[in-house]
């Protein structure tokens, strides 16, 4: 009786698995040239929480060069770059620079730790929804720290994953800062 159903069961194992080849191709339009851009946008179309509980429209940072970093309470390298986020927003925010953190994270947890370790720039909460943004900004690894830098037409310059600094920073958006300040 194996015998007889060992050849269709083959036949069937074969077919189930091209379908499932087949289904996991990419068909239909190439990515669009600027993805970038479009995945970007993407951003500004989302609202997150602060640590005030008060809805944020990332729509806000549009015409700005956002430095988004991805983080969460319970990562070491996270809380270690903190200080130098904080320092590099306060020396960029007058040159349309603003650094944005977006905690991957309970928002209980959250609140807690700012509470208790202060930053000078803006921090939204967004668990699962941050982690889905992450994604699309290019976050493919699922890494903590991860960093996206946004020029201010909304495309990304560069990506980060892991700990970056002040120097690190002040390297990638300089290409971009000349074109983000208004002309004098």
């Amino acid at each position: 009786m194996l015998k007889k159903l060992r050849k269709p069961l083959i036949y069937i194992t074969v077919l189930i698995g091209l379908v499932l080849i087949i289904r996991s191709l990419p068909l239909g339009q190439p990515p669009a040239k600027n993805s970038t851009h479009t995945e970007s946008s993407s951003f500004y179309a989302t609202q997150l929480v602060d640590s005030n509980d008060m809805t944020q429209d990332l729509k806000q940072y549009q015409g700005k060069i956002v430095v988004v970093n991805f983080w969460a309470t319970w990562c070491p390298p996270c809380r270690e770059e903190m200080p130098e986020l904080s320092a590099f927003h306060d020396a960029y925010q007058d040159k349309n620079v603003t650094v944005l953190g977006i905690a991957v994270d309970d928002p209980a947890a959250v609140k807690e730790f700012l509470a208790a370790t202060p930053v000078s720039y803006p921090v939204l909460i967004g668990e699962m929804e941050a982690n889905a943004l992450g994604d699309r900004l290019g976050n493919d690894k699922g890494i903590l720290p991860y960093t996206v830098i946004l020029n201010a037409d909304g495309t990304i310059v560069s990506t980060h994953f892991g700990r970056v600094d002040g120097k690190l920073l002040a390297q990638s958006i300089a290409p971009v800062l000349h074109k983000a300040l208004p002309l004098d």
